[in-house]
């Protein structure tokens, strides 16, 4: 048997045009950064007559409290948790119009790192670290105080119906030769119909902080595995999160602003 065949460190030498090839296809950069960049400032022009503009007005600024229980099964058995990220998404902040109940829903995006079995005796564990991203839902609501300044209620739709008069002679038995229907025109149908598009409150979400408590269900020891005896497997884990969620709640409003008066300009200096 040629040892040739079998040495790993003389196999994993490439010849100088394999060499060449590889290092051809990697990535380069080149460049770098320059100590520093010069600026000059630029006057800032604005309208200083006054106008009328329409920008997002704040009816309310607040933080909810909401409570989640969930378990979370794992799919192969799990030792330790070695971490767990975190972060809040908000699928849905609708504030009901003419009334102040806003409801929320959302998701708190998991991604769990655990630690799997490779080998082990009664004194030491080996293996390697997993990773399961799951997507936990919430959903509540809540009633707002609007602190800011309150929406615009809605304004409804409209719809009208009108007539045009009409006259029309009469014949026949029990009318006089000069009779005369006097009526409205029931042959046609008028009507005026006025739709508003009124501006919908919106959210932005500000910030998130979540307190939370997990606990392994159902911790099994080993009985046919050498391992340290505190050493336990499961499969699943109960969670426990209260998440304090800051939100805006705006809605886009036409708000006048005064001018701006200039400066006199001091020749003296």
């Amino acid at each position: 048997m040629s040892w040739k065949k079998y040495n790993d460190a003389q196999n994993l030498q490439m010849s100088p045009l394999a060499a060449h090839k590889a290092s051809a296809t990697c990535v380069k950069v080149t460049g770098g950064t320059t100590s520093d960049c010069v600026n000059q400032p630029v006057p800032i022009t604005s309208l200083r007559s006054g106008a009328i503009v329409k920008i997002p007005v704040v009816l309310a600024e607040l933080t909810v409290q909401i409570n989640v229980d969930s378990i979370i099964d794992l799919p192969e058995p799990a030792w330790e948790i070695k971490n767990i990220k975190k972060h809040v998404k908000i699928t849905q902040c609708l504030l009901l119009q003419d009334t102040n109940m806003l409801f929320i829903k959302g998701f708190v995006r998991k991604n769990i790192d655990y630690t799997t079995r490779e080998c082990s005796n009664s004194q030491g564990f080996c293996g390697d670290i997993k990773h399961c991203t799951v997507d936990v839902p919430f959903s509540c609501t809540t009633p707002v105080n609007f602190n800011g300044i309150a929406p615009i209620p809605p304004v409804p739709r409209t719809k009208t119906e009108f007539e045009y008069f009409k006259r029309q002679d009469l014949s026949g038995p029990g009318f006089a030769e000069k009779d005369e229907l006097l009526s409205g025109d029931l042959s046609e149908f008028n009507q005026i119909s006025t739709e508003y598009f009124n501006e919908l409150p919106f959210c932005e979400l500000i910030s998130s902080r979540i307190v939370e408590f997990d606990e392994f269900l159902n911790p099994i020891h080993p009985k046919f595995i050498k391992a340290p005896f505190e050493e336990k497997f499961f499969r699943s884990i109960e969670e426990k999160m209260v998440i304090f969620l800051t939100l805006k709640i705006l809605q886009n409003r036409q708000v006048a602003i005064p001018p701006v008066a200039i400066a006199p300009i001091d020749h003296d200096c």
